[in-house]
Formats: structure tokens, C-alpha cells, sequence
């Protein structure tokens, strides 16, 4: 994420020393680092909010597992669906 970050960056400041040239280009190089910044704000926006699924999905894990001990269930007894439903997060002890 950084590097593509700096990359971006280093490309927007090559942009906009090669718009110098005084042909007309400064918009349009000012155009493209505008949209390149705009896309990388996304970027970062999924980038925090994958970050705040996966960290629910830790907790609805953590949960789950405390669960699962509170409920001192006899896990052998359990059919290995329910077990691999449980382990895959498709269903959840009641």
C-alpha cells in the first residue's frame, strides 16, 4: 500500500515537472494528479474498511469461541458438518 502510495506520488511530481514546458499542459498534468489523488483516497477508504471487517470478523471469532467453551459442549459427540460449519464461520452455536 505504501509503495503504490509513493508511486503514485513520484509519478504526480514527474507529471508536474514535465508540465513546465509551457505548452498548455500544466491543466491537464494538474488533472491527472487531481485524479490520481482522488483514486488513491479511494484505495485507502477500502483499505480502512477491509481493516475494520477483518477486525470484526476477529471478534465475532473470539466470541464465538468463548461461546463454544461457556457452552462445554461435548465436541466429539458433534457430526463433522456442524463442526466445519461452526470452524467456517457459516453457523454459529446457539
Amino acid at each position: 500500500m505504501k509503495k503504490t502510495m509513493i508511486a503514485l506520488g513520484l509519478g504526480a511530481m514527474a507529471l508536474s515537472l514535465a508540465a513546465c514546458g509551457g505548452k498548455g499542459d500544466d491543466k491537464l498534468g494538474s488533472q491527472v494528479e487531481a485524479a490520481a489523488d482522488n483514486r488513491a483516497d479511494a484505495l485507502e477508504a477500502a483499505a480502512d474498511n477491509m481493516e475494520d471487517q477483518a477486525k470484526a470478523v476477529r471478534a465475532s471469532g473470539d466470541q464465538q469461541a468463548d461461546a463454544i467453551d461457556d457452552a462445554d459442549i461435548n465436541a466429539q459427540a458433534m457430526p463433522d458438518e456442524q463442526k466445519a460449519a461452526l470452524i467456517n464461520g457459516s453457523e454459529k452455536l446457539r
